[in-house]
């Protein structure tokens, strides 16, 4: 398996729109997505199949029309989807214009004990990738501006290269293709493998998780 590259990620943006717009993925290591979902204070809802699937629950959510929501809260409260699956020894959150997995509250949470690598971005095109061992944060930054990274690792031997061989750009210039740098960022330091054959064959528990 060849290590990946940003440019092997740019059919996410073209096969999935409406997360190439906003989106939040989290990796947390050796726990299963029912452990996951309570981490993230979230009711657990039903099954689906594929990431389509998963989209298309956010859009009926979305518009106030989620039967099961309305079944297991007051949809007047203020919750956000999420979908976890397991990959790999791996459980992976998918936030469709979500944003929990990269707020750093979330994240002491969701890594107590265990390794947790998550990216995010916006419709306004912030974004972050984190990755935390333990409630401790070893690198930290902007995808944008990867040239100016936070955590114990930020400057640590070998983080500069590795960065560059993902696809970001180093140098104070905005790279074209720096979220797709993130997902290849993500697969280095996890070996999950994400591929859309691979997501839309998995099954995604779907939970609705409490807005800070």
């Amino acid at each position: 398996m060849t290590a990946p590259h940003a440019t092997d990620f740019t059919w996410f943006d073209q096969r999935y729109p409406v997360l190439g717009e906003a989106y939040c993925l989290t990796h947390v290591q050796a726990v299963t997505g029912e452990e996951l979902l309570p981490r993230f204070d979230a009711l657990t809802g039903r099954e689906v199949t594929g990431l389509n699937a998963v989209v298309a629950a956010w859009e009926t959510f979305d518009d106030g029309e989620d039967a099961e929501a309305e079944e297991l809260f007051d949809l007047d409260e203020d919750r956000l989807l999420v979908a976890v699956t397991e990959l790999d020894g791996w459980a992976l959150a998918i936030e469709p214009y979500g944003y929990l997995g990269s707020l750093p509250e979330v994240i002491s949470r969701l890594t107590e004990g265990t390794r947790l690598v998550s990216h995010f971005r916006n419709a306004n095109a912030v974004d972050h990738f984190n990755w935390w061992e333990r409630a401790a944060c070893r690198l930290q930054f902007e995808p944008l501006f990867a040239d100016q990274r936070h955590g114990d690792d930020a400057d640590a031997p070998g983080i500069p290269e590795l960065l560059t061989a993902c696809g970001f750009r180093l140098d104070g210039e905005r790279g074209a293709l720096h979220t797709e740098a993130a997902f290849a960022l993500a697969e280095r330091l996890t070996d999950v493998r994400l591929t859309p054959e691979r997501l839309e064959a998995a099954t995604f528990r779907l939970g609705y998780a409490r807005r800070p």
